[in-house]
């Protein structure tokens, strides 16, 4: 192609995100699916705009490259080594079961045994990119089910060094044992070697560039960290993806790692919707009208076999049975991993040109279902999971004659408004899902209890029939909005009052229902905007005049 149809086939894939994803996310489908539908309509099954799809594809992957790192630095080596029992224990359980018994399947279809071996182990694999993205939309990334997906993830991609290698001596036809132990090797003194430079040589060199005060060269000095880790990673048989994860770990003590993320997020948001909308294109849906039973019956089998099978096994861990059916539905799918694999498995001789089309269909259409299966988990957790297990919330230590106020989220804002209506003497209870704030905010005295507010039984037991006011102070975007959904549609005469992150959030937020949104952002800057005209010289009646006009015309 030429530098004219690249612009082209950019500003056609822009035009189609901009005009598909709002439209999308207004109807409740989610962004992951709106990028998707886009890809279907520009691609070469759709208005045929865009035909390139492998340059796409491999474009549209440092996007999984990037929200790795994202994860990375957000989570904390100590964070990370306390969840190796579900990384190593059920992460390698789920590959090894699911894998095998997908293989015996396939050989149950006459495949031969390396084929089916190869078929196992890549269908087993599934979406880093839709799992994790569906869990940071949702801000369920913190939450238990949240946590084992991740742990469950972040093993399949450890898994690549031995199934690329796997795929490799197939081929070859040499001995297993050799050929692995070789990989493993290299690949756990490339991984020793990326953690002691990023432990003692990273922090430095990022307060040498910061102390240049040029914003661009910080911000080039980070995306080479993160293309750099994941390009050694590759280099000996490792995911790129993994690599970038291991670039994020190593910054997450680092004091310069929330300008990193600034810095980051946007390359992140971007190159991730491109990634999901190459998935769409790659949907060959004349294979699809000529074999579509077969299609379908591969694709509902995939998905019940991998769903049961890790769901058995998060209960075998001590899961819980809500958080099993959530985390076994999110991961049902096949993932990206499985267009590399099946297409090395398909140069090397090992997988038949016709039937690596079918699976590569298939990854496609698994991986579409993964934001309906996250929407079918919330469906049958309401109705599935009984109130005794969901929470503890009690309204026994509240007037029963006297309206009291429900504090949705009990962070930072949640804690500062719990200590306000203590000092007034007003009745409250706080509802939190994370069981750790619970307990220390139950240690510092506060009335909070474990639940997620989003569901109406809970609400019901916090007393929201009898609640003179609900206050949302949840951080994440989307929960807050579909909490005050859903209190709206059950408790129509309650007031709401809403913390919004900024004036689109608030938007949203009174859209839903919401009575107040206050806008954290926007009464930050009118109190230091206040201090400002006052340390100037202005009278303070004035100041505070000044202040309450913006304040209003804000408020609209």
């Amino acid at each position: 192609m030429t530098e004219t149809h690249y612009l082209a086939d950019i500003l056609v894939l822009l035009a189609a995100a901009v005009i598909t994803v709002p439209v999308f996310q207004r109807l409740g489908l989610g962004a992951v699916l709106g990028y998707l539908a886009a890809g279907v309509v520009v691609g070469p099954w759709g208005l045929g705009f865009i035909d390139q799809i492998e340059e796409i594809r491999h474009i549209a992957e440092f996007g999984v490259i990037f929200l790795l790192f994202i994860i990375g630095i957000e989570l904390k080596p100590a964070r990370l080594w306390a969840m190796r029992r579900m990384v190593f224990g059920l992460g390698s359980a789920q590959v090894l079961v699911t894998g095998l018994a997908i293989a015996g399947v396939a050989m149950l279809f006459d495949q031969p045994l390396r084929t089916a071996v190869i078929i196992g182990f890549g269908l087993a694999l599934s979406s880093t990119a839709f799992g994790l993205q569906i869990l940071t939309e949702r801000g369920e990334m913190g939450t238990a089910h949240g946590q084992t997906a991740f742990s469950v993830l972040l093993l399949q991609d450890l898994a690549v060094v031995p199934l690329l290698t796997l795929v490799s001596l197939l081929a070859a036809e040499t001995t297993l044992l050799e050929g692995l132990e070789f990989a493993l090797l290299e690949a756990v003194l490339v991984i020793a070697f990326v953690i002691l430079v990023g432990r003692f040589f990273l922090s430095p060199v990022l307060r040498l560039v910061a102390g240049s005060r040029a914003a661009e060269v910080f911000t080039a000095a980070a995306v080479f960290a993160v293309l750099g880790t994941a390009w050694l990673m590759e280099a000996v048989g490792l995911s790129l993806a993994l690599g970038a994860f291991l670039a994020g770990l190593m910054m997450a003590n680092s004091h310069y790692r929330h300008q990193v993320i600034a810095d980051i997020l946007p390359f992140r948001g971007i190159l991730l919707g491109l990634f999901f909308m190459a998935v769409g294109m790659s949907i060959d849906f004349g294979l699809l009208g000529r074999q579509g039973v077969l299609i379908a019956g591969l694709v509902l089998g995939l998905l019940l076999i991998k769903s049961v099978i890790l769901w058995v096994l998060c209960r075998l861990m001590g899961v819980g049975t809500s958080d099993a059916m959530r985390v076994s539905l999110l991961l049902s799918q096949s993932g990206e991993f499985g267009f590399v694999l099946f297409g090395l498995a398909a140069i090397s001789g090992v997988l038949p040109a016709d039937l690596f089309h079918i699976l590569t269909l298939v990854v496609a259409l698994t991986m579409i279902t993964t934001p309906l299966m996250a929407n079918l988990c919330e469906y049958l957790d309401r109705c599935l999971t009984s109130t005794a297990v969901r929470h503890d919330v009690s309204t026994n230590h509240i007037d029963a004659g006297q309206p009291h106020v429900i504090i949705a989220g009990f962070g930072r804002v949640g804690r500062r408004v719990a200590r306000i209506l203590q000092a007034g003497n007003v009745s409250y209870l706080s509802i939190e899902s994370n069981s750790d704030r619970v307990l220390e905010g139950r240690r510092d005295g506060f009335s909070v209890f474990y639940g997620d507010a989003s569901q109406v039984d809970v609400l019901k037991a916090a007393g929201a029939g009898q609640a003179g006011v609900l206050v949302c102070t949840l951080d994440q975007e989307a929960p807050a909005v579909r909490l005050v959904n859903i209190l709206r549609q059950h408790y129509p005469g309650i007031a709401i009052h809403a913390r919004g992150r900024d004036r689109q959030h608030c938007d949203q937020l009174l859209k839903a229902g919401a009575n107040i949104a206050i806008s954290e952002t926007l009464e930050a800057s009118l109190q230091l905007g206040g201090a400002v005209l006052n340390t100037m010289g202005v009278i303070e009646e004035d100041a505070a005049a000044l202040i309450e006009s913006f304040r209003k015309e804000y408020y609209g």
